[in-house]
């Protein structure tokens, strides 16, 4: 009936250490990209805006009130 003893100290230490891997993975997905990727990723949302516009159909501006 007994149980293992832990150190609350280093079971916090080692906490810590695991959220702080955790996070550090998640920057390197959201960060880690290389300067060809995005610039790839921002010649085509430009491209995608240029198309886009191209079928924007200009009207005169109405009187604002």
């Amino acid at each position: 009936m007994s149980g293992d003893v832990v150190n609350l100290r280093q079971f916090r230490k080692q906490k810590a250490r695991s959220d702080k891997e955790k996070q550090a993975e998640q920057n390197r997905v959201a960060f880690g990209r290389t300067k060809a990727e995005k610039s790839l990723t921002r010649a085509l949302n430009e491209k995608a805006e240029k198309t886009l516009d191209q079928g924007r159909i200009e009207r005169p501006d109405e009187a604002k009130d």
